[in-house]
């Protein structure tokens, strides 16, 4: 135990949503938790945000799949993106430059893009 009274803590150093703690609480746990400017934690879900895809990329769960959105939805809010507005970017994009429908996969190319 360390000089809290608490047992060996696990260090995450993380972004976590924000019931976590309480989850923690709830199950008998300890946990010690720090708010973070909006500055900080844009990176700290930045980080996040390479985690949830790596996790996905790991078992295809389509929960991590609604793990890297719920992440990419507050990184836009903090960036002061609405949803909608960044809906209009995707789909601005999507007719600029197609979306991801026909499968293709590119081999080579004389041109970059």
């Amino acid at each position: 135990m360390n000089h809290f009274g608490i047992g060996n803590l696990v260090e995450h150093n993380k972004a976590v949503r924000d019931k976590i703690p309480d989850i923690i609480k709830n199950a008998g746990g300890n946990c010690n938790v720090k708010k973070l400017s909006n500055e900080e934690f844009l990176l700290a879900l930045e980080k996040k945000l390479t985690e949830e895809v790596k996790e996905y990329s790991e078992n295809k769960s389509v929960e991590e799949l609604a793990d890297i959105l719920e992440v990419i939805t507050r990184i836009s809010e903090l960036k002061d993106v609405s949803e909608d507005e960044l809906e209009k970017i995707r789909k601005k994009k999507s007719q600029e430059r197609g979306g991801f429908n026909d499968n293709l996969f590119l081999i080579d190319s004389s041109e970059k893009f």
